[in-house]
């Protein structure tokens, strides 16, 4: 399963970074392994919570813990049938909607529609369609920003040292909030909200501070060609598309990781307590570097062809585009993990590299790829529950041979 994901999820959200040329593949490798870890041990236990026991009321079943553990291993194997279909064929879908839709459809056939907290899944399908408007309107703003006080202008070079350290505060201010206050969140040692945004703010002062000394220390002729001042643009905002990779990753390990373990989570705990669920069972260790090893497996095997669909056929990425649309995914992800509604990292990063599209007109999308893109994700939930149901009714059969 997070083999899988590793292909198409995580190979999606670093799309935008190797797709711009911003980073190698091998710093995307590096950075994968580092923050997917980080943001699945720091960001996810509220994610894990809502996918093992959030959509179903999992008590009904307390005696008859045979079903749920069929159940499970059916949405996994459902989960990873699809994905890895999917990545076949190169295009990004949704973990998320998989996974949901998986438990909801088994929820509805073996235990029944009442058992199933519609609110919760209410929640969550409505997130799958805010989340990736919010990244594209935010996207959209952000890099009409970029052209406007940057790209458009007679002297892009200068006003790219003015107005690059405000961009640097606001990566600064993103990232320490993702990773800096989840860390001390996890670590027990939580603070009110104004002072997380105190924080916050105070890492985005400094990291705009150091990014304008370096930024002064280096100059370039005034009069030196349109072109010549365009490419030294472009490597500013690769710095900067490096660190919002960064959050980006962080972003999906809290996410993505949580939600692909959060079935064989259910199973082991119902495994370590004799065939009962216990309520906010801390999630095994070794489970989540099971999870995270899948992941960057997945991507560094098979994640080339969701790489090229996301990064180069929907639309051409530059790093400043790259950046605008990673930026505004990785904050709409991370605003929603953090409470507990599992969005998907997949269809808020393709909706921030169309709202970056959109605001360089129609005419640079891709509307074909981006039909597939589409279709690939309103056909996800009804494969995925069907899958389920198949599988289950396979591993019943199977287990009571046995």
């Amino acid at each position: 399963m997070t083999w899988g994901v590793g292909a198409n999820d995580l190979a999606n959200v670093m799309s935008t970074s190797i797709g711009s040329r911003t980073i190698t593949t091998r710093q995307a490798l590096i950075i994968g392994i580092i923050f997917e870890f980080a943001g699945a041990f720091l960001g996810g236990d509220e994610v894990m919570d809502t996918i093992s026991t959030g959509i179903i009321n999992i008590q009904i079943l307390d005696q008859t813990p045979n079903v749920i553990v069929n159940g499970m291993l059916a949405v996994l194997f459902a989960g990873a049938t699809w994905m890895l279909t999917a990545s076949y064929f190169g295009l990004p879908v949704s973990i998320t909607n998989a996974i949901v839709g998986s438990i909801v459809g088994f929820g509805a056939l073996v235990v029944g529609t009442d058992a199933i907290h519609w609110t919760k899944v209410g929640c969550i399908a409505i997130s799958w369609v805010a989340s990736p408007a919010l990244a594209g309107i935010a996207a959209y703003l952000l890099f009409i920003s970029i052209q406007h006080l940057i790209l458009g202008s007679a002297t892009p070079y200068q006003k790219a040292k003015r107005y690059i350290p405000f961009y640097l505060f606001l990566v600064g201010t993103i990232l320490s909030s993702i990773t800096v206050i989840n860390a001390l969140k996890h670590l027990g040692i939580v603070f009110s909200p104004l002072l997380d945004g105190c924080i916050a703010v105070g890492f985005g002062l400094i990291t705009m501070l150091i990014g304008s000394y370096f930024l002064q220390k280096h100059d370039l002729n005034p009069a030196a060609l349109h072109r010549t001042q365009f490419a030294y643009v472009e490597k500013m905002f690769a710095v900067l598309m490096a660190f919002t990779a960064c959050a980006m990753v962080f972003a999906h390990g809290s996410n993505d990781v949580p939600i692909a373990v959060g079935p064989i989570a259910a199973v082991v705990n119902i495994v370590e307590h004799s065939g009962h669920m216990a309520a906010h069972e801390p999630l095994p260790q070794w489970l989540l570097i099971m999870g995270c090893l899948g992941v960057i497996t997945g991507l560094l095997m098979y994640g080339r062809k969701v790489i090229a669909t996301v990064g180069s056929k929907i639309t051409s990425l530059t790093p400043s585009r790259a950046f605008a649309a990673t930026l505004a995914a990785a904050t709409t992800v991370v605003a929603s993990t953090s409470l507990g509604i599992p969005v998907s990292a997949t269809q808020t990063l393709v909706g921030g590299v169309l709202g970056v599209g959109l605001a360089r007109g129609i005419g640079a999308l891709n509307l074909r790829v981006i039909r597939n893109i589409f279709m690939s994700w309103v056909i996800t939930l009804p494969v995925a529950s069907l899958l389920t149901i198949v599988y289950f009714h396979f591993f019943k059969w199977l287990f009571s041979y046995l």
